[in-house]
């Protein structure tokens, strides 16, 4: 039997993917690459804007008009949109997780799942109703998970993933601790997800800054830089955190990539709030901004909430803040000119991938598998366009 995978949305929705395709292949399945020659679709969805919502639900209906006998299984964050029957018995036992959890091995990075749901109720926010409380994976079983990735899967670069990677507590153990643990283990270089700007984010600041092969590059989950604003998101910090953090951020790690999530728009938002938005991406030269206009989502507070803006007014600053974005994005990449960086391989046809800031890197002139996919490489920076990193060998 062949089963096909769409995937949506945010890393933990690819990382659950990857791990249910590895299920798949163990118990046999192959895997097809068009729904026309599979027996399976399996569309993990996302619900955390209308847009993505809108995106998912779309390609669920196009596949049941055009394949009407194809059964399609809806997970993730997402209703099934008609309410479809189950996937068949026979189905389901077939593609039945095996005793021993296989190890990934299509993708360049390994990507490791230590929590899942959400014990805050942002007043914006659907996925709590999705994926409920926080709960954490037992410490140990995380490590070890980490080393199969390394000896099994090969891989040089970790991602981190959760749906709040801040929550994570396992027996008295934090996040903190888990990052010092897995740095420990060694044979890899490992990358965090968004972290929320809440009373953990100091400390797991400083286990970055005290293991090396920890990944310069701190994703927080801003959301907004006004105080006023936060609160009325339920957000459990104010702006003056965020400062403080990227403040403590720089100068523990001067180099550190700072990115962050931005909703632009959130009713009852004045152009005071926004301006302190802006302000917050121009004080501390924030270069990886994901930003995203408000979407209220049916059952959640801020769906109902009075001051809604218009679609356009949101737009509009949503593409104010993204200019910003871009010009510190250029800003911080200039600064690696001539310097050797060490780079996380995803093409080796031309061998490119992410360095440790998070920033794209691609080798010049090589020869085709020059550097073989997952592999940790360096490079000297020789130029910057739009963004991404030009280099050449490290030897050249």
């Amino acid at each position: 039997m062949k089963v096909c995978f769409e995937t949506f949305g945010c890393r933990l929705n690819r990382a659950e993917a990857l791990q249910q395709e590895a299920d798949y292949i163990a118990k046999g399945w192959e895997i097809a690459e068009r729904h026309d020659d599979a027996d399976l679709v399996v569309v993990r969805g996302c619900s955390v804007t209308r847009r993505a919502q809108i995106d998912c639900e779309k390609l669920i209906a196009h596949i049941r008009r055009k394949y009407p006998t194809l059964i399609v299984k809806v997970v993730g964050c997402l209703k099934d949109p008609a309410q479809s029957p189950n996937v068949p018995k026979k189905v389901e036992e077939t593609a039945a997780s095996v005793s021993a959890e296989p190890i990934p091995s299509r993708t360049a990075r390994g990507f490791l799942k230590v929590q899942d749901g959400c014990s805050r109720r942002c007043s914006y926010c659907i996925i709590p109703s999705f994926r409920g409380n926080s709960v954490s994976i037992p410490f140990n079983d995380i490590l070890e998970k980490a080393r199969r990735l390394r000896d099994e899967g090969g891989y040089e670069e970790i991602v981190m993933t959760g749906c709040n990677l801040s929550l994570y507590s396992y027996e008295g153990k934090t996040l903190p601790h888990l990052i010092d643990a897995l740095s420990a283990i060694g044979g890899f270089r490992l990358r965090l997800g968004s972290i929320e700007p809440g009373e953990q984010a100091g400390e797991i600041i400083n286990a970055m800054a005290a293991n090396a092969n920890v990944c310069k590059a701190l994703h927080l989950s801003v959301q907004s830089g006004s105080s006023g604003i936060l609160t009325a998101m339920r957000r459990p910090y104010l702006a003056k955190t965020v400062d403080n953090l990227a403040e403590k951020t720089l100068s523990l790690m001067p180099d550190c990539s700072l990115g962050c999530d931005i909703i632009t728009g959130f009713p009852g938002e004045t152009q005071l709030d926004f301006i302190s938005t802006k302000s917050l991406l121009e004080r501390h030269l924030f270069s990886n901004v994901h930003i995203f206009p408000f979407s209220a989502r049916p059952g959640t507070p801020a769906a109902v909430m009075l001051g809604q803006l218009s679609r356009e007014e949101k737009s509009r600053r949503a593409h104010e803040l993204s200019r910003i974005a871009k010009k510190n994005r250029y800003e911080f990449a200039e600064r690696f000119l001539g310097r050797t960086v060490e780079v996380a391989v995803e093409d080796e046809s031309r061998p490119s991938g992410w360095t440790s800031e998070y920033l794209w890197c691609t080798l010049k002139t090589a020869a085709r598998n020059m550097f073989p996919r997952k592999s940790v490489r360096k490079m000297k920076v020789i130029g910057v366009s739009k963004g991404a990193l030009e280099a050449v060998h490290a030897d050249s």
